[in-house]
């Protein structure tokens, strides 16, 4: 009986330890994978070669994630509707997938929940807006440079991963 209940404590620890780990194994894993498949699919054998097209693409996928997926700040939770009703939201925590929250995102939500006055509000939306047009210039930046380095073929591989448009 002892036996049983030692066994169980240990698996139920064993699973905690799993949940209370990051996420960023499971993200570099399926980082990894994500590479590898592109790799194959652009069919570069070449080390030298692949080394410098990896690092463009590494660029363009922090890039992404700094624009953030469907139009939306870093830690919004991407392309869902964040709609009124109470302030918060799970979905804006922070971290996970989409990394944190930008500050200019942060000042206009925290604005959007205190009832700001219309002119708060105006200056942050405006820096916001400022911050993503900065974001999204430097991700095309980043997809030039990717480019520059790709066969036309490469290219349609790269177009077709969402890398370039």
């Amino acid at each position: 009986m002892g036996a049983m209940a030692l066994g169980a404590n240990l698996t139920s620890t064993q699973v905690l330890a799993q949940q209370d780990r990051p996420n960023r194994p499971n993200f570099e894993e399926m980082r990894a994978r994500r590479m590898e498949r592109i790799r194959e699919q652009m069919e570069v054998k070449d080390d030298a070669e692949w080394k410098l097209i990896s690092e463009r693409i590494d660029k363009v996928m922090e890039a992404q994630r700094e624009v953030g997926f469907g139009g939306r700040g870093r830690g919004t939770g991407g392309g869902g509707n964040d709609q009124a009703g109470g302030g918060g939201g799970a979905r804006r925590g922070g971290g996970g997938f989409f990394g944190e929250p930008s500050p200019e995102a942060e000042a206009l939500q925290k604005a959007i929940d205190s009832k700001a006055s219309p002119d708060e509000i105006k200056a942050k939306l405006e820096k916001y807006r400022e911050s993503r047009k900065d974001k999204r210039a430097k991700l095309e930046k980043t997809r030039e440079g990717l480019k520059e380095v790709l066969s036309q073929r490469q290219e349609a591989v790269a177009v077709m991963n969402g890398l370039l448009e």
